[in-house]
């Protein structure tokens, strides 16, 4: 008990030690971010930019898709270009051209000298640039106002780039939206103030024309992060041995839980799952759309789909969805296990569960129905933040959606914690669990508020500093805390683990994680205009961040093996071995792939290639998607009597899924993504991203190569479909009245 309590102070101490350095590193990005000029004008004082048109363009680019149409800085989608590169070549290449003096050697010299060279003003707040770079700025501009307006020369190029014609209808728009290209461009390129050889974004991208090249401490900090990557594993491997010893669970004879019967509002979840699955198969779908915009831009087999459903809107709903359906098969689980923790069901508990599910299901069609509107019918600026399309990667929806999330959030957190009360007063064996539980369900709603931080004006390296506290801390980091202590529970209900193991182990692998995963936020955000120390900062503990994914693995193998040899615990063998897939995953999704990017001297030349992409679609379904699935499988064989269950059906759809997922990795994003870096370290990001490489022979077979591993991953999604239509036609448990204690054998 005593070193129990200790841990938990432990934990306190590093939750407000992490969360403090992560404000102050916040501050230093706000202090030190790339300014944004009042004018940017020539030398001889003839106007080009202002910076009310950088803000204006800013809110144009998110308006039209934002991260879901290429990226800046590196975020966003892949295959439209980085922005941000593609115009820092394009100006480089047509300043060489106007400079050219025909020493080739001289003329890059002056073209890398004059592009570096930081004129901003504090004073005046005004960036000078000569005559010859001022006509390249006009060039490159015109380029960019055509592709997203409807310039029929480019028809071919926006077809490339899965664009539409008249992607940003409105034409001042258009001339803002390039001054903000040319900013995020200049800032990538510009020394910082007394650091002469060093952007803004820390040399990002990789670009020799103007001598953008990984900086020094970047290869230093990496080294340092692969040390502490290895020593933390030594560590992690000794611990771990000293506890072997420890005596393993005796496994009841019985399933504890089979005489458990389900409270009304624990029935009331059945729905929750049901439209899991149906989202599921949503974001299947438009994942499907998707990829095959990767070689039709503007069609699928065919047939003219952008017309009704382009590219911006397909991947939005296919990042959002998957997001909200995993999210769901979470939520859901509090509600039914809570009740089953407490033994007791407060009144009206069903009518708040049913209130939250309507309110759940509002916002997601609401959502999706506004954002696809508003990106067909260009309604503009504001109503894309509010109720459409605001344009960032995961966290798309409108400010007004946003809101009602965050309020449905904490009506969760406030049903969980009343079915929760009785259990938490009560003094146990599972009450640290318990609370571990209601904690991170409260950090879950709680951490939410970050989606609200934002607004139209704000710089665009604090836009990314606080989407990443929601994308990485709320995702990535209590929803995976409360995941972890739900399993735990679950195995100590099913007499897998002992309680007093498995309270010390919950606390002791969530200071691990939080203690490299809260600061290990600012991997992310490397190059997002930000100061060297967020490099130092990030690579050290993202490196830390994967030292207990590395066991993670080997403790779900020994669960498994454990679980084999009692005849009862078959009926939980698809929720055991999902479980065993999600340690499979963390270790090599979010660990191994994860671990691949992270260093600074890698993620330098991979940052927004498919080599991200792999990462993503290994740690976000392999992980968080495999965990919902074990999670709603076990809820479900509480909801409905044993033999109503046709495992039949589960058998094929669990190895689909990840047979599919390991195809859909291996066979296409990973190759694709070693391509694109090849070609990124060879010739600069520009480059990798560039319709050469994104529409060459060999990039188009990798996608192609995407089609085995999605038809398997489908058919494990619709045999998914089938059990959950299996039991829609039978009857569910007969549910207990209000007030009444949750029995168990």
């Amino acid at each position: 008990m005593k070193s129990t309590r200790r841990l938990w102070r432990w934990l306190g101490l590093i939750f407000v030690l992490s969360f403090g350095a992560l404000g102050y590193l916040g501050w230093q990005i706000y202090l030190f971010a790339p300014p944004i000029p009042k004018q940017v004008v020539t030398t001889e004082g003839e106007l080009l930019f202002t910076g009310e048109q950088i803000q204006l363009g800013q809110q144009a680019w998110m308006s039209a898709g934002g991260q879901q149409l290429g990226t800046v800085w590196g975020h966003g989608a892949y295959v439209a270009p980085d922005w941000s590169a593609d115009w820092l070549h394009r100006e480089a290449v047509a300043l060489t051209a106007r400079r050219d003096a025909g020493d080739a050697d001289a003329t890059a010299a002056r073209v890398r000298a004059e592009m570096r060279r930081n004129t901003y003003d504090d004073t005046t707040g005004i960036v000078k640039v000569s005559p010859q770079r001022a006509a390249a700025i006009r060039e490159v501009a015109a380029h960019y106002d055509g592709l997203f307006g409807s310039d029929p020369a480019l028809d071919t190029l926006r077809e490339q780039y899965a664009m539409t014609p008249g992607t940003l209808p409105d034409a001042q728009q258009r001339q803002a939206l390039t001054a903000f290209f040319f900013w995020s461009a200049w800032a990538a390129t510009t020394d910082r103030p007394g650091e002469a050889g060093l952007s803004y974004t820390s040399n990002w991208p990789h670009e020799p024309l103007v001598g953008n090249t990984m900086s020094a401490s970047a290869a230093m900090w990496s080294m340092v992060s692969i040390i502490l990557l290895l020593a933390g594993i030594a560590a992690m491997l000794w611990l771990h041995k000293g506890d072997a010893h420890e005596e393993a669970a005796e496994v009841p004879q019985a399933d504890p839980l089979l005489g458990a019967r389900a409270t009304p509002s624990m029935k009331a979840t059945r729905k929750y799952f049901f439209v899991v699955i149906a989202l599921m198969l949503l974001q299947i779908a438009m994942g499907i759309v998707t990829a095959h915009y990767a070689v039709e831009g503007q069609s699928f087999f065919g047939f003219p789909l952008a017309d009704l459903l382009p590219y911006t809107v397909s991947r939005t709903v296919h990042t959002q969805v998957g997001i909200f359906w995993i999210a769901t098969a979470w939520l859901a689980t509090g509600l039914y296990v809570a009740p089953l923790l407490s033994g007791r069901e407060p009144k009206l508990q069903k009518l708040g569960v049913d209130l939250l599910f309507w309110a759940l299901v509002i916002v997601v069609l609401g959502s999706t129905a506004t954002g696809w509107l508003g990106t067909l019918q260009h309604r503009g600026i504001d109503f894309s933040f509010w109720f459409g399309n605001q344009g960032l990667e995961f966290t798309s929806m409108g400010r007004f959606w946003q809101i009602l999330l965050f309020i449905g959030l904490l009506f969760w957190v406030a049903l969980l914690g009343r079915a929760l009360w009785p259990a938490l007063k009560k003094p146990s064996e599972t009450r640290g669990l318990i609370a571990m539980v209601f904690l991170s369900a409260t950090c879950i709603g709680g951490f939410y508020a970050t989606s609200l931080t934002w607004g139209q004006h704000t710089h665009y390296s604090m836009i990314e500093y606080w989407r990443w506290w929601l994308v990485h801390l709320w995702v990535e980091g209590f929803f995976e805390v409360f995941a972890t202590a739900v399993v735990a529970l679950i195995f100590t209900n099913l007499g897998l683990i002992r309680a007093a193991s498995a309270n010390r182990a919950i606390v002791a692998e969530t200071i691990v994680f939080l203690f490299g995963g809260i600061l290990g936020t600012l991997h992310h955000l490397y190059w997002t205009g930000t100061p060297t120390s967020v490099i130092a900062v990030g690579a050290v503990f993202s490196a830390l961040e994967v030292v207990p994914l590395t066991l993670i693995g080997l403790e779900a193998l020994q669960t498994y093996r454990r679980s084999k040899g009692v005849a009862w615990l078959g009926a939980y063998k698809w929720v055991i071995l999902s479980f065993v897939a999600v340690g499979f995953w963390n270790t090599v999704g979010a660990g191994l792939l994860g671990f691949a990017i992270n260093p600074p001297a890698s993620l330098y030349y991979v940052q927004g290639l498919n080599m991200t992409a792999a990462h993503g679609h290994a740690a976000l379904f392999g992980v968080y998607g495999m965990l919902g699935i074990g999670l709603m499988l076990f809820c479900l064989r509480g909801l409905y009597e044993r033999h109503l269950h046709a495992d039949k059906f589960l058998k094929p759809a669990f190895w689909s899924l990840n047979i599919g997922l390991a195809m859909m990795v291996f066979m296409s994003l990973l190759p694709a993504g070693i391509y694109q870096a090849h070609a990124s370290i060879t010739k600069g990001l520009w480059y990798a991203r560039s319709p050469e490489v994104m529409h060459s022979p060999l990039m188009e077979a990798f996608v192609w190569l995407r089609v085995p591993g999605d038809i398997v991953f489908a058919a494990g999604s619709a045999f998914l479909a089938c059990y959950a239509l299996w039991l829609l036609r039978r009857p569910a448990r007969q549910p207990l009245p209000a007030g009444a204690a949750v029995e168990t054998r």
